[in-house]
């Protein structure tokens, strides 16, 4: 629904890292009034609800809520449970281990919670449209980052809302970096004004909130500031490894 002016609200997913912000982003340049949603989850570190409330504020984004929900209770990822994170020696290493299942930084259902929770609220606000920082190419074999996964979403979110049923909106789930790579999702950024510096994406940063460099998430970002011929502008603690 769009207000007298024609703005459009869409509700937007951010978490601090490179993929919300360049979502995000992408949805300011599309002209809709942003809702920026965070969740404090039961992560293992608070570091990337800061750098979420840090690219938020830079965007001029008016309304952002973190919502708390604690999916600790349930545990079985290294992000929210005493499970190690793994890291490996290089982009390399990572993309050879990719396919061999489903890592153990996978967060049960966590999408698919976070997308309810967006889902509310834009029913609330009278918006149909929802905006994640999924990619089905440059990520670790989540489940939840897959095309047939938003579609399901989609399908799902019409049919059990009462803005769905009675045909006064229709929802849609935009990933609009599904098909892209890390240095494509790092090259349109750039484009849109986005200050990386700003993010975080490290699973297992160090007491002073530095980014491992080995780390699923690090490396894969690293690598796709690499091959944009970029250098990534926040701060390691083992350096680059790209």
């Amino acid at each position: 629904m769009a207000d007298r002016n024609g703005v459009r609200d869409a509700v937007v997913l951010v978490s601090g890292g490179l993929d919300s912000t360049t979502v995000l982003a992408i949805a300011k340049a599309e002209g809709y009034r942003v809702n920026a949603l965070s969740f404090r989850y039961g992560q293992r570190h608070s570091v990337e609800l800061e750098a979420a409330r840090r690219v938020v504020a830079a965007m001029g984004v008016e309304r952002h809520v973190i919502a708390d929900i604690d999916l600790r209770a349930f545990g079985g990822s290294a992000l929210t449970d005493s499970i190690a994170v793994p890291k490996h020696d290089s982009a390399a290493d990572l993309q050879a281990g990719l396919g061999e299942g489903i890592p153990v930084t996978y967060v049960p259902a966590r999408n698919t919670v976070f997308l309810s929770f967006a889902l509310a609220w834009a029913e609330t606000l009278g918006s149909s449209e929802l905006f994640i920082g999924v990619n089905a190419l440059d990520y670790s074999g989540y489940p939840d980052c897959r095309p047939e996964y938003i579609a399901a979403f989609e399908t799902l979110a019409n049919l059990a809302t009462k803005a769905g049923v009675e045909g006064t909106s229709r929802f849609k789930i935009h990933a609009p970096l599904m098909t892209l790579d890390k240095a494509a999702i790092v090259r349109r950024g750039l484009e849109l004004g986005v200050d990386y510096s700003l993010t975080h994406s490290c699973y297992d940063p160090t007491p002073k909130g530095l980014s491992c460099g080995a780390c699923d998430s690090c490396l894969l970002r690293l690598k796709g500031f690499s091959e944009a011929g970029m250098t990534d502008p926040i701060r390691y603690d083992t350096g680059t490894k790209a």
